[in-house]
Formats: C-alpha cells, structure tokens, sequence
C-alpha cells in the first residue's frame, strides 16, 4: 500500500456518500411531485455502492517476487497473483445510481387537484421521509467518518515526514 492509497480510498468514499446525500435530498424535495418529464409521479432514487477495482502496481509485484525469490528456491515460486495493469482486489468505492420503480404507489383523494384521476385520486410517489431521514443521517456520519480517516492519514504522513 502507498502512502496516498488511503487518502484515495477516503476521498472516494466522500464522493459516494455526497452522491447519496444528494439522491436522498432529491427524494426529499420530490415527495409531492405527481408529474414528471417522463410522465407519471416522481421515482425513488438510491444508490448502490461497489468495492472499487484497483491497478495492480509493477513496483508492488517486484518487490514481492523479491521477498519470495529471498525465501525459498525459484523452481518452487507459484505464478503471480497479477499482472502489471490487471485488476486486482479493491480500493474505494464506486457508485451508480438507480432508479427504482415504485411498487404501489400512494393515493390520496383529492378531486380538485389538476392531477387527480377520474376517480378523484392523485398518484404521489411512495417515499416515505422517515426512511429518507434515516438513510440521510447514516449518510452524514459516513461522510463524517471518511473525513475523519482522510483527517487520521494527512496527521500520519506529517508526522512521518517530520521524523
């Protein structure tokens, strides 16, 4: 691992939870909305998150051939793990966002509104603001928390640099 690698993985990790926070103020905001561009109520939105692929590093498969090559005859050295530019085990994280459909959604009776059906219901997106909150907070304290490691490493490689 190199020195800035944990600075990398913290700042992708700030990136995904302001991409969740911001879906998560989107839905928020759109509670009410019956009518969007693509027609119909406003949708749901959240985000997946994935393990980040990572580069595997020449310098870093040198180095560990050469402890390898230290330790035991070459004859009984295995194939490396990976090869230079090939993806190898994750770092960060990497984010898409979904949309997702709404399963049943929310009917109010309200004849008066200029959406309403003929029936005299209005379709309004199914979210529902205490789930939303909920989510928002365990973003925040992520996001906090990933400032709080990007914090930890810059204190780690000052004191290191001051050695």
């Amino acid at each position: 691992m190199q020195i800035f690698d944990s600075l990398d993985i913290s700042a992708s990790g700030l990136s995904a939870q302001r991409r969740k926070l911001t879906a998560i103020s989107t839905n928020i905001a759109n509670v009410d909305t019956t009518r969007t561009d693509e027609g119909g109520p406003y949708k749901r939105r959240r985000i997946v998150m994935l393990e980040g692929p990572q580069m595997a590093k020449f310098s870093s498969m040198l180095a560990d051939q050469q402890s390898r090559l230290d330790l035991t005859d070459t004859n009984h050295l295995p194939e490396p793990q990976a090869r230079p530019g090939q993806l190898v085990a994750g770092s960060g994280v990497l984010t898409q966002e979904v949309r997702e459909e709404a399963v049943k959604p929310r009917l109010v009776y309200d004849p008066n509104h200029p959406d309403a059906r003929e029936d005299g219901y209005v379709v309004y997106p199914d979210i529902n603001v205490v789930t939303e909150m909920v989510d928002l907070i365990a973003a925040s304290r992520a996001y906090e928390a990933n400032v709080t490691a990007m914090s930890a490493a810059k204190d780690m490689t000052n004191k290191a640099l001051n050695i």
